[in-house]
């Protein structure tokens, strides 16, 4: 364990004691008017296994503050370079449901004691820090909610209600792991390229870059196969990120990419089931009756069915269920990321929630709903006529 000493704080100018005061006292009366006031509605665990699943999904690091602590080094430079409005600036979120405001802001929120104080506090979604008696942030990991879950901003930018299941497409992965010292300045550059709300999940075993949209992990429970590329069920790819991702301490056997890891004690496979049942409860967020025109939707769902249902089919929206899959070619997309795949395909996305996170396809190439129906109308040929096209993009949105 390498406990970090912290520099002395920095002394507090002499106006900006009465403007905390104030300001935390506002803060508080905001806090307490928006704690009952969610946009959107929770996950709820009806058994206990969905309860232990969320808890393991929000809060368990399977052990890998080894790697980010005494490898990484993450929490020095946390406690260096990242003061609260840095965090937020690099797509970390944080729950108002754990946040001590008036705490929070008497430990200078404009430094880096103001985030400890928020690690402390738990309050940092997918971070999860600890601290010795002498108040000194000894270990530093992260959870799986650090990329699957964000906030409702239900009190300001990036600091709100937990909404699981939703991807953090704010987040700047390729910026915060090129701050580490464990890469090499042409790693760093690599990195820093990854667009805001991507991940390359193989980029540390091949050195290849081609940074993936962060899926949503809601709306699973009849989804068959969830990755892109559809290698496996969601307790495969949960283990896969969990071990040589987020480097928990478990195992991960896969003979097709030629990973074999065996670590003891296994902190990851016996949680697979429970964090499996967590997932596959949460439901798709319903979409605000304000963001699409119903009628139009309802009009372009006869277009969907005419021009898109043959991939995207029943209930589920996708022939993976079936077995399916498609070769780059089919549907225009870029070959590169599943050339470096088990697959060398890719499966038919089932369509949830498109509504709240854009860019799509894998890679991001559809800044918009209306890229995507553009990008179909010229791959598939479709004679689809300007109404037509609106009408399908409102459809889509009310998914």
């Amino acid at each position: 364990m390498h406990a970090v000493d912290l520099p002395p704080r920095p002394p507090r100018p002499p106006a900006l004691h009465p403007i905390l005061v104030r300001l935390t006292g506002l803060s508080v009366v905001v806090a307490l008017a928006t704690l009952g006031c969610r946009q959107f509605p929770t996950s709820r665990p009806s058994n206990d296994m969905e309860r232990q699943g969320r808890e393991i999904f929000r809060y368990d690091t399977f052990g890998d503050e080894q790697f980010w602590t005494d490898t990484a080094r993450l929490h020095e430079v946390v406690l260096r370079d990242v003061p609260p409005l840095t965090a937020l600036g690099l797509g970390l979120k944080v729950d108002m449901d754990r946040l001590n405001l008036a705490k929070f802001l008497i430990h200078n929120p404009f430094g880096t004691w103001g985030t400890k104080e928020l690690l402390r506090e738990n309050a940092v979604v997918g971070v999860k820090a600890t601290f010795d008696k002498d108040g000194h942030m000894t270990r530093i990991g992260v959870t799986c909610a650090l990329c699957h879950s964000t906030v409702d901003n239900a009190l300001l930018p990036g600091i709100g209600h937990r909404l699981d299941g939703w991807p953090n497409r704010d987040l700047k992965i390729g910026r915060i792991l090129a701050m580490l010292p464990i890469y090499t300045d042409a790693q760093k550059t690599v990195l820093r390229s990854w667009p805001t709300g991507t991940y390359d999940p193989r980029f540390n075993f091949d050195g290849k870059s081609t940074p993936l949209t962060l899926p949503p992990a809601h709306g699973l429970a009849d989804v068959k196969n969830e990755t892109y590329t559809a290698e496996g069920p969601i307790s495969y790819w949960n283990a896969y990120v969990a071990v040589t991702q987020m480097h928990g301490h478990g195992n991960f056997n896969d003979d097709r990419l030629g990973v074999h890891i065996v670590q003891e004690p296994d902190m990851v496979t016996g949680k697979l089931p429970a964090l499996r049942a967590y997932q596959h409860s949460i439901p798709v967020p319903p979409t605000p009756g304000a963001f699409y025109d119903a009628g139009a939707a309802s009009r372009g769902k006869t277009v969907f069915d005419a021009n898109c249902a043959s991939c995207h089919v029943d209930g589920r929206l996708t022939d993976n269920n079936n077995g399916v899959l498609h070769a780059a070619s089919e549907t225009g997309m870029d070959s590169t990321y599943a050339a470096r795949t088990t697959q060398k395909r890719y499966r038919t996305t089932p369509l949830r929630a498109l509504w709240q996170h854009a860019p799509y396809f894998h890679d991001g190439s559809a800044k918009t709903l209306d890229d995507v129906v553009d990008h179909y109308v010229r791959v598939r040929s479709l004679q689809l006529s300007g109404r037509q096209r609106r009408d399908l993009v409102q459809y889509l949105k009310s998914l």
